[in-house]
């Protein structure tokens, strides 16, 4: 099957961004992502500084537990993106987002600028979700020693 075109991509990655920005159902979210057993999300850091850092999330179980990690313990607010780079010879696009963050059980918040790759299947679905965020202002944040 020939590679995606930059146009496919872009509009896929808009759409999953558009989707977790707007704090759609977990199953509207979930739709962008690639059936495959192969999904992976990673997001990068210590695991020892979150529970939801550093451990790979594998397969459709794996999706669900990452995300219901997150809702367990942040909510956000004001999550935009902008200059989306797309390498279709790899099916990839990489992301610059920014968002307010709230550590749930200690209220702290803290403003953020974080980077998403996404690795697409033939189907222009999610097949890897990687994230590269502050995960030192997570871990304050969930001891309640981010001073704002």
């Amino acid at each position: 099957m020939p590679a995606a075109t930059r146009d496919h991509l872009l509009s896929a990655a808009q759409a999953f961004c558009d989707a977790f920005a707007g704090q759609k159902p977990p199953e509207e979210i979930f739709s962008h992502f690639s059936a495959s057993d192969d999904v992976l999300a990673l997001e990068h850091g210590l695991p020892q500084l979150a529970p939801f850092l550093g451990r790979e999330f594998r397969g459709q179980k794996g999706l669900q537990e990452y995300f219901q990690l997150l809702s367990l313990n942040l909510n956000y607010e004001n999550m935009l993106f902008s200059n989306f780079v797309v390498d279709p010879q790899v099916s990839k696009v990489s992301v610059r987002g920014e968002a307010k963050f709230n550590w749930t059980s200690t209220g702290q918040s803290w403003d953020e600028v974080f980077t998403y790759v996404l690795e697409f299947d033939e189907k222009n679905k999610v097949k890897v979700y990687e994230i590269w965020a502050d995960s030192g202002a997570a871990y304050l944040a969930s001891k309640g020693l981010l001073k704002q």
